[in-house]
Formats: C-alpha cells, sequence, structure tokens
C-alpha cells in the first residue's frame, strides 16, 4: 500500500498527558494503575485512570457533549501537536477533504449509567432523565466522533469504529482505504475509552479482572487490569522523499470463532500479522519491535505467544505495556501505535511490567526487560471480541 506519512501523534493514558508523559514512564519502569477508587461501589482490583479529567470541563461552546469520555478526548486533543498539524491539514486540503476516523468500546455510556441511576418517575409513572443528562447525543456510541466533529470543525466523512479493543487500530486500516480511494486527502484517526460501571463490572462478570496488577505473560497471570486513555494521530499520503514517521501496512480478519475467546490456533491473530507484512511488502525478520495484544488473560496470551513464535525470529523484541496503562479497550489500539511510534522515534523497546515468571508456552520473542536498538518497523497488535484482529505496521524513514 502506499506510505501514509504521521503528522502528528499523541497519547494521554494513566501515564499522564502526552507522549514526553509515556516515554519518561515506559523507561523509568514506573507504571500507572492503582487500587480500583472509581465509582460508588469499587471492585477490588487494579485501575489506569486518568489523573483530572473530574476537574476539566469541556468548553462552554461544547457543553452539549459534556461527558467523562468526552472530556478525555479534548484533553487528549490538545497535546503534542496534533491541533496544529491538523490546522495544517485543513489549509492544505480544507476541512471536507480531512476524514475523522475514531475508536471507542463503550464511548460515553457512563453519562446513560449516572441518567438511569437518578431518573425519576414522572406523574404517569414514566422514568425521565434528569435535566442535566436529558442529551441524546452523550447517550450514543458515535458521541465521541460528533464531538470531535464539531470540536475541530473537520467537514469530511465523520465515523465512529466501535470493534471492542481493536477499535483505534482499525482506524488506521479505515482511514488508510479512505484516502487511498481519493474520498479524502488527509485524516485525524484515534480512539478514547473512559472507565464505567458497564466496563468494571461487566469484564469481572466475565471473570476477565485479576484482583492484583496484570501480569501479561506471567505464568501466574489470572486477569486484566482495565484502564483508560486517548490519544489521536494525524495521517496525509506520504510525498516522494518523505522522512519522518509512517503508516506502512496493515491487516484484518476475523476469527469468527467466540464472542470472547480467540480461535485456539491463533488463526485470527495470524492472518492479520502476515497481512500487515505483505501490505507493507516487508519480511517478519524486518520488524524490530512488536507492541502485543497482550491482555494477561490466560487464554489470549497463550494463543498471542503461539502465533508470534510460528511467524517471527526469535530476535524479536515483543512485549505488552498493559502493565503500565491497564487494558484501555477501545482506545488500546492508538496508546500502543503511539508506544511502537515511540520506539521508532527513540529506540526505546519496552519490556512486561510485574510480570517475572515466564510462561513456558511464550517463544523468545516475548521479552520481559526493556532494551535500545536503533529499528526500521514497528507493529502493534490489537484484537477485539468476537475475534475482531488488526495488526499495523509502522515504519521510520531516515532524513
Amino acid at each position: 500500500m502506499p506510505a501514509l506519512a504521521i503528522r502528528a501523534f499523541t497519547a494521554t493514558t494513566a501515564l499522564g498527558r502526552g507522549n514526553a508523559a509515556q516515554a519518561a514512564a515506559l523507561r523509568e519502569r514506573r507504571g500507572g494503575l492503582r487500587r480500583n477508587d472509581f465509582g460508588p461501589t469499587p471492585l477490588p482490583t487494579w485501575i489506569g485512570r486518568v489523573d483530572g479529567v473530574e476537574d476539566a470541563p469541556l468548553p462552554s461552546a461544547l457543553s452539549r457533549w459534556e461527558c467523562r469520555n468526552n472530556r478525555l478526548a479534548w484533553l487528549a486533543l490538545q497535546q503534542d501537536g496534533v491541533l496544529t498539524a491538523l490546522d495544517t491539514m485543513v489549509a492544505k486540503y480544507g476541512a471536507d477533504r480531512v476524514a475523522l476516523v475514531v475508536g471507542t468500546s463503550t464511548s460515553s455510556i457512563g453519562a446513560s449509567e449516572e441518567a438511569y441511576a437518578r431518573a425519576d418517575a414522572d406523574a404517569d409513572g414514566v422514568r425521565d432523565f434528569p435535566d442535566d443528562l436529558a442529551r441524546p447525543i452523550v447517550h450514543t456510541p458515535h458521541s465521541l466522533g460528533d464531538f470531535l466533529q464539531h470540536a475541530t470543525g473537520l467537514r469530511g466523512p465523520c465515523i465512529t469504529v466501535a470493534t471492542a479493543c481493536s477499535s483505534s487500530a482499525k482506524v488506521f486500516a479505515q482511514a488508510s482505504r479512505m484516502i487511498g480511494a481519493g474520498l479524502v486527502d488527509a485524516a485525524l484517526v484515534g480512539g478514547v475509552d473512559t472507565l464505567c460501571g458497564s466496563v468494571l463490572f461487566g469484564f469481572n462478570a466475565l471473570g476477565l479482572v485479576s484482583t492484583e496488577r496484570c501480569r501479561p505473560f506471567d505464568a501466574t497471570r489470572d486477569g486484566l487490569s482495565l484502564g483508560e486513555a486517548g490519544g489521536f494521530a494525524v495521517l496525509e499520503r506520504a510525498a516522494a522523499g518523505d522522512a519522518g514517521l509512517q503508516l506502512r501496512g496493515y491487516g484484518e480478519s476475523s476469527d469468527a470463532h467466540h464472542m470472547s475467546a480467540p480461535h485456539p490456533e491463533g488463526l485470527g491473530a495470524t492472518l492479520a500479522m502476515r497481512d500487515a507484512l505483505d501490505r507493507a511488502g516487508i519480511e517478519s525478520a524486518d520488524v524490530g519491535y512488536l507492541n502485543l495484544h497482550g491482555t494477561s488473560t490466560p487464554a489470549n496470551d497463550s494463543v498471542e505467544a503461539r502465533a508470534v513464535d510460528a511467524l517471527f525470529p526469535a530476535m524479536l523484541h515483543a512485549s505488552s505495556t498493559k502493565g503500565w496503562t491497564g487494558h484501555t479497550l477501545g482506545a488500546a489500539g492508538i496508546v500502543e501505535s503511539v508506544f511502537a511510534l515511540l520506539a521508532l522515534e527513540n529506540g526505546l523497546l519496552p519490556g512486561i511490567l510485574d510480570s517475572t515468571v515466564r510462561d513456558p508456552a511464550c517463544g523468545p520473542q516475548i521479552r520481559f526487560d526493556n532494551a535500545q536498538a536503533d529499528i526500521r518497523f514497528a507493529m502493534n497488535n490489537s484484537f477485539g471480541f468476537g475475534g475482531n484482529n488488526c495488526s499495523l505496521v509502522f515504519g521510520k524513514v531516515a532524513a
């Protein structure tokens, strides 16, 4: 596929706001998980919560979209020159030629939970939302995309992708197809997901939440730690002679196997990774760093490790960074793409936080310790419920 230039990128997670905060925490092996203090009856688990969201209301002109998810979107959008790069794209192509493609899992469902909890019955016994939450736009999955469209002034196609944990990885693929088809010339892609009762209690009901900090690929792992995050990237066609970071390939697949368990042989994961390598026109040995989906659940990690071992040579440095941020669900794709881009930019290859006992099922590619290396290509895996898989290949072109 033709390469897409990445003109700006950013992430805001439990590690802090912006890329410098992410890179410093990865380098210092300083995680952002803390004991769950979210909601009136917190589950006994650990979470990756972004500090300060409660104290950062939206500007009054955007108050119609007020909710935790859109607040985090607004915070993340202010970081690392994303808005400046977006202004450049709009000046160059026009607002109608810049797409907005964002991913989420639960969007602003936290506002809906509060509205139902505070709903009062009228004289006819019909329960009504309280006035401050009687805003239909915060009770739809497209709330995030609609908010960002109004916040940025973009007038191109506006799409919210909701494929569970692969949502904000698939936005890169969708933007690539739209730019390739000539529908637009550039795109703002990204994703945001915030903590809420549906996420915490829902994943706990599935038996997937650990009471301890998550330990991806550790032999004693027993579940995930949930987190929240937001992130964005600005893409446009790469010009001849362009230097810098690029999206080089993507691969998508569907296991079509089970609602919440991956294909036992890693069929969908393998197809997505092979497709991304083929589209990038590189061999598996060319990849210097692979950010794994690595949820810390027994099933995901063993299946993903098997697929990686079958496809990549032993020299690959592969790791899960969910011990730093928690599993940020629909935002995981953009957050971990940012980690892959930081690896290309500064050579820091993260290991795995808090994991100490290697699962014998893991191949030599799974690394617990950080490393430093100058690499040309990095990959990010994001796998969602229902086996909705996406792998991305990023590259670096020297000046």
